[in-house]
């Protein structure tokens, strides 16, 4: 079962807290970090230059496509545990965790860190493994945001994108128009839309629809936190599966 930690945190082990992008994200982490006891000791933004990272306990990352790796290996460089949550800078993954392990600290990246994502993420791995065999069912994803996400499609998507790929015939995503190889992603964005994604399955005679639907950035905010208490005391690389599935 999926335990949540919402209130076991001790509060003789509260956390400095280095927040790496302070938009609207890193404001409602700073709000809901606050309330949970913790201190937050660095709000970077685009235009922070030189900051000593050190003194803080961890650091959560939410900025930019174009800045988080730079954040995320200065903070792990200076062996200071992360939470990262920016999409659009994964191919510099593998870097990341090369540098996580040899400075011995704790590294965690999600695309989504709320906890329905997480459970609607569980549910499409099942079902992707049930409608494995039944390939007269066409897949397909949606995901809409809103207008100031920078990176389409969204990482959730491509998390649900790779975990179907695992789990059927197909060999890759495509955004737009796909193959019968591929499974093709829609990326919409609206105004004030926090996000929602739609795994689809259809066929001739009927479809088959899972959905997650955010109504606001509580959900993201709250988890990251969760992840960086997590996180805290703890080395190596870990996911967000961790942090629900193995307390």
């Amino acid at each position: 079962s999926i335990l949540l930690p919402l209130n076991s945190f001790n509060e003789q082990n509260t956390m400095k807290i280095a927040l790496l992008g302070y938009g609207k994200m890193g404001k409602t982490i700073e709000r809901i970090a606050l309330e949970r006891g913790h201190e937050i000791v660095l709000k970077i933004d685009a235009s922070s230059e030189e900051y000593d990272i050190t003194q803080a306990d961890i650091a959560i990352e939410f900025s930019t496509p174009k800045s988080a790796f730079a954040n995320i290996s200065n903070a792990l460089h200076k062996g200071i545990p992360v939470v990262a949550g920016t999409t659009g800078w994964l191919e510099k993954y593998q870097d990341a965790i090369n540098i996580c392990k040899a400075s011995d600290t704790a590294f965690l990246y999600a695309s989504n860190f709320s906890i329905g994502v997480n459970i609607f993420f569980e549910i499409n791995n099942i079902l992707a493994k049930m409608m494995s065999s039944y390939p007269e069912y066409a897949v397909a994803i949606e995901e809409i945001h809103h207008t100031q996400k920078l990176d389409a499609p969204s990482g959730t998507a491509i998390t649900l994108a790779e975990q179907i790929i695992k789990n059927s015939d197909k060999k890759e995503w495509k955004l737009g128009e796909a193959t019968a190889e591929e499974i093709p992603i829609t990326a919409k964005r609206i105004e004030n839309i926090p996000g929602t994604h739609i795994v689809s399955y259809q066929s001739p005679i009927d479809t088959i629809e899972i959905k997650h639907t955010a109504h606001n950035r509580e959900g993201f905010a709250l988890g990251a936190v969760l992840a960086a208490e997590w996180l805290l005391t703890r080395k190596g690389v870990f996911s967000m599966k961790d942090v629900l599935f193995n307390q």
